[in-house]
């Protein structure tokens, strides 16, 4: 096993596209890295730079204390596994599984041994002799994913592995992921889009946006200390809801924070986590409330200063919970991210006169479409960011 460094790391391609700029990222031996953002944030090209197959425009790549720079792929001993599994069709699922082995002219016994032996880790040992075309998607990642562990490698590095299975799948092949990394301890790099995949599987999360690193933390510190809007919009499903609002403090010392016709109290725990929120005392910044932190004020009722009055705009049923989105007379603070996100998918969070909130409710009791609501709102559970520079407002 290995650590492996990005020491200011940038590729610029020969049209002088920039895809990454300064990457730096310190991955510890044995530790579980997920790299997550948006398509085309420049993700892949940092995990294929790691493998040996983009050269490097500037700075260093280390795996395990030595630069690999000029270091041919075949050399760095990393095992990639690939979003399109990468399978021979000729060869069967032992062959696959084999195929470094017998590259490497590992004598036959052990061969069988190790393949055998990663058959039985993956669940994959009746399915040796048959043909790739022959199994499900699920099957096939788990092949991928043995010809990677079969080679005992320093890293592993993992390019959106699971995108192409269905979402059952995806479930049970990321706890699968999760519980072969924690028992063999192998470095591992894993690139994704899926912010599920992201938080349920990395020990940290680096965030990476435009090619730029813009925060790496453990996934509760990630969800909790978001370090700017582009962070906390991307982070969180819903996306985190923020608006324009104002930031007062009475005479008194009280603060609240005001948006359109509502306006919440800000407690005093919160100004004491946040000392630097005083500098905003009679100025315009954005105000964040992600949707778990709300529900209907008839079963999570609160002290005064913390609610919402609004009427339902849209109810999404989950089960479990349910998302109510109603509006609210404030202008909408939205990342770039966000607004992309909405363009591809056709889909407007904008209400007419002002913002769409989504709120993560109880199930219970029912909320129609067309009903007048008071919504409870955490207000432990702000968060707030610079107008001007999208910063979180903390220190």
């Amino acid at each position: 096993m290995a650590g492996i460094e990005l020491d200011r790391v940038s590729k610029v391609y020969a049209d002088g596209t920039r895809a990454i700029t300064d990457l730096s990222i310190d991955v510890m031996d044995g530790e579980f890295l997920v790299v997550v953002g948006p398509s085309g944030c420049g993700k892949t090209t940092a995990l294929r730079m790691i493998a040996g197959l983009e050269q490097i425009s500037d700075g260093e790549v280390r795996i395990g204390g030595e630069v690999v720079n000029a270091v041919p792929a075949r050399d760095r001993d990393v095992a990639m596994v690939f979003q399109s599994y990468a399978l021979y069709p000729h060869l069967s699922v032992f062959d696959n599984i084999a195929f470094g082995l017998t590259l490497r002219k590992m004598p036959r016994a052990h061969v069988e041994r190790e393949v055998n032996r990663v058959a039985d880790l993956l669940e994959l040992g009746e399915h040796l002799r048959r043909k790739p075309r022959h199994l499900s998607g699920g099957q096939r990642q788990r092949v991928a994913m043995g010809r990677a562990i079969v080679r005992k490698p320093r890293a592993f590095l993992m390019d959106e592995p699971l995108s192409n299975l269905d979402a059952q799948l995806r479930g049970q092949m990321r706890a699968q992921i999760a519980r072969l990394q924690r028992d063999q301890r192998v470095t591992t790099v894993y690139v994704t889009h899926d912010q599920t995949e992201a938080m349920t599987l990395g020990d940290r999360v680096a965030v990476v946006r435009a090619g730029v690193l813009q925060q790496i933390a453990s996934p509760q510190d990630l969800y909790d200390e978001p370090v700017d809007m582009s962070v906390a919009g991307f982070i969180g499903s819903p996306a985190m809801n923020m608006v324009v609002a104002g930031f007062d403090v009475d005479d008194a010392g009280a603060a609240s924070v005001s948006f359109g016709e509502h306006r919440l109290a800000v407690p005093d725990i919160v100004l004491h986590r946040r000392p630097a929120l005083h500098a905003y005392a009679g100025r315009s910044l954005v105000l964040g409330i992600r949707p778990e932190d709300m529900d209907d004020a008839t079963i999570a009722g609160g002290p005064d200063g913390s609610t919402i009055d609004s009427v339902v705009d849209l109810v999404e049923s989950m089960g479990a919970d349910v998302m109510v989105h109603f509006p609210v007379a404030a202008q909408q603070a939205r990342t770039e991210d966000r607004e992309r996100l909405d363009r591809e998918s056709g889909h407007v969070r904008a209400a007419a006169d002002g913002a769409l909130f989504v709120g993560r409710f109880s199930p219970r009791p029912r909320i129609f479409v067309g009903q007048s609501v008071t919504v409870r709102v955490d207000t432990e559970a702000l968060h707030f960011f610079d107008r001007d520079t999208g910063r979180s407002i903390r220190r």
